[in-house]
């Protein structure tokens, strides 16, 4: 009887790990291939060998770009050197890079770890670049004031709070207000890698001002991209492991609650309230949306297991969307560029200006196209 119940137990055991393998292995995605999907007009941008990670356009198209992030079980190639800010003006036609100086006397270069970044344009047309900094695996937001004429960044804050323990990327709604999203809802390495693999869906979204801190969405399998409407009504969450981009309203009290969706009967109007989101067959990173068109352009992972166990015999894919008319009941979805790790490994945004397109990697180069 003892062996029976033995034997039971470890049959169930067993079960349960072959259900759990199967479902990790479909949160990352874990056999897809890739169908390349080509551009005519690209090149490598010159001076980007080790990531370009977030990418910011101003109005006047001058990029921003993160650069160098160090990243917990994602590969490095310059694991011992700090990241860096770089700036690419898009109305060159052979646009370079050029790392952006950094002054500010308490601002620490050497432990400096950028990710996520976003920008904040005030009514004196002065620009904040909003930085997501891991220093020694921690996390903060970093404040700068872009000084365009001597081409730096002007270190004016570092804001730290118990709920930004992990953040992964910010939209800036203000020059010190903002949305970010914490891909884990843990900070010990432990847990945090308990979390991922089974998938517990804890990860959230604060809004944080000087005044008012507060969790505004959550139950997120890994939180990752964010971004706002032009008309800034809505707000855009890129899910990871799930291979879903959520569209929340913006209220006037910064809380966010899913899109509502009206629909007609006859006479009748019934308010129906739903979590409106997207479903892809890869998973989605940073989000960028077309300050013209309201168009999302979403840089994509289309095998996760490829970017958190890299081999460079098999290195990470790159794909991108284009998502229309997402507020709308029929958004259209284009796959715009895709390509095996040949060219690109491990793309995570992409941004348009004036017929361009720009994409960025997690560590690896970074790609400049005419449409």
């Amino acid at each position: 009887m003892a062996k029976l119940m033995v034997l039971t137990l470890v049959g169930l055991g067993l079960a349960l790990f072959r259900d759990h393998r199967s479902s990790y292995q479909a949160r990352f995605n874990a056999f897809k291939e890739v169908t390349p999907v080509e551009l005519p007009n690209c090149n490598l941008v010159k001076g980007i060998e080790t990531g370009s990670e977030d990418l910011e356009i101003l109005p006047n198209g001058l990029a921003f770009i993160s650069s160098g992030l160090k990243y917990p079980g994602i590969k490095s190639f310059e694991p011992d050197k700090p990241g860096k800010i770089l700036l690419m003006d898009l109305n060159e036609e052979d646009p370079a890079v050029l790392e952006l100086g950094i002054t500010g006397s308490k601002f620490d270069l050497s432990s400096f770890n950028p990710h996520g970044i976003s920008t904040f344009t005030d009514e004196d047309n002065a620009v904040y670049l909003l930085v997501v900094n891991h220093p020694d695996f921690k996390s903060t937001v970093e404040l700068f004031k872009f000084q365009e004429e001597e081409k730096s960044l002007l270190h004016l804050k570092t804001i730290r709070h118990k709920l930004l323990p992990s953040v992964n990327d910010i939209v800036a709604v203000g020059p010190e207000h903002f949305y970010a999203t914490n891909d884990h809802y843990f900070v010990d390495p432990y847990l945090r890698s308990w979390e991922l693999y089974l998938g517990l869906a804890w990860s959230y979204v604060v809004y944080y001002s000087p005044n008012e801190v507060q969790v505004v969405a959550e139950g997120f399998d890994f939180a990752n991209g964010i971004n706002i409407s032009p008309d800034g009504k809505y707000v855009y969450i890129a899910e990871l492991l799930a291979h879903k981009i959520h569209v929340h309203e913006k209220h006037a009290n910064w809380t966010l609650t899913p899109l509502k969706a009206f629909t007609c009967h006859g006479i009748h109007l019934l308010v129906v309230l739903l979590r409106k989101s997207l479903n892809f067959n890869t998973l989605v990173d940073n989000i960028s949306v077309d300050p013209v068109t309201g168009d999302l352009w979403v840089g994509c992972h289309p095998n996760g297991m490829r970017i958190f166990f890299y081999d460079s015999a098999n290195p990470p894919a790159s794909e991108v969307l284009q998502i229309q008319n997402i507020l709308t009941d029929e958004p259209k979805v284009t796959l715009v560029y895709a390509e095996n790790g040949t060219v690109l490994q491990g793309s995570t945004v992409a941004s348009v200006y004036k017929g361009k397109l720009l994409i960025g990697t997690v560590f690896h180069k970074a790609l400049y196209c005419k449409l």
